[in-house]
């Protein structure tokens, strides 16, 4: 469906532009894929799951909206991640918008984490994050401002367990989002935050949303219905256009009232 044939808002100032979506294989990040190039967005995406870029690939091809352009890439490589973004830079030009979404939710007994499991939760979950902005930096400020998007998570202001790493960094996104900011507001380079709520991706619903969960989110979400990828997408479509000019450094909540 292309943006034209959707209820929801279309944004023009998306229309051309150049976005980078980490982790865009599959979930959440396919569905901000799907959602920018419906826009008219021209859209790289890094992953390393081949079968679900190919998947998304085919199921986006004669949609009416620009194909996006994959790269693999581990977002824990540093020097993979620079690449990714100079491939994308090459091939759809410099970037205007980029989502951070790469994030591995995995549940761990904290009895037995040690150190290389500390260091991998942190790398796939927020180091990459500051890389990621450090490598466009240069190119939105040639374009004269841009829009980057980092995905928090509910899970650092609720009573979720199980999740050490994905917790610190998460809130840790926080923080960064209000510091980047900061550091590129002069450029008019905005920096926000998404925190959405338990969101039913297909990786969800296949490892941890149990009927226990569905009556726990039944009695602390405000709103009867799941959030769906594409109330999150929704959001991230607003931060990315320029009809959210001079919204910067906020978290921006899609939990169905959760919090």
């Amino acid at each position: 469906m292309t943006a034209t044939e959707s209820p929801y808002a279309v944004y023009p100032s998306l229309r051309g532009k150049v976005a980078f979506v980490t982790g865009g294989a599959t979930g959440l990040g396919a569905e901000f894929v799907a959602s920018l190039a419906a826009q008219g967005a021209r859209v790289g995406f890094a992953d390393v799951d081949d079968a679900g870029a190919g998947r998304l690939l085919d199921r986006l091809a004669g949609t009416g909206g620009p194909q996006p352009l994959y790269v693999r890439a581990d977002v824990c490589d540093v020097a993979q991640l620079r690449s990714a973004v100079a491939a994308v830079e090459k091939g759809l030009g410099p970037i205007s918008v980029l989502v951070n979404n790469a994030a591995n939710d995995t549940r761990t007994d904290i009895e037995t984490v040690d150190t290389p499991d500390w260091d991998h939760g942190i790398a796939v979950n927020l180091r990459h994050h500051f890389f990621a902005i450090q490598a466009v930096m240069a190119g939105m400020r040639g374009l004269g401002g841009g829009s980057i998007i980092n995905l928090g998570s509910i899970s650092a202001h609720v009573d979720f367990t199980g999740l050490p790493m994905y917790i610190a960094a998460k809130a840790a996104i926080e923080g960064l989002t209000r510091t980047m900011a900061r550091e590129l507001g002069p450029d008019r380079i905005r920096v926000n935050c998404v925190v959405p709520g338990w969101v039913f991706t297909e990786r969800q619903l296949t490892h941890w949303v149990t009927p226990e969960v569905r009556e726990k989110l039944a009695r602390v979400q405000s709103l009867p219905d799941n959030v769906m990828p594409a109330d999150v997408a929704r959001m991230v479509l607003w931060l990315a256009a320029d009809d959210s000019a001079m919204c910067t450094g906020q978290k921006w909540i899609v939990d169905g009232g959760w919090m």
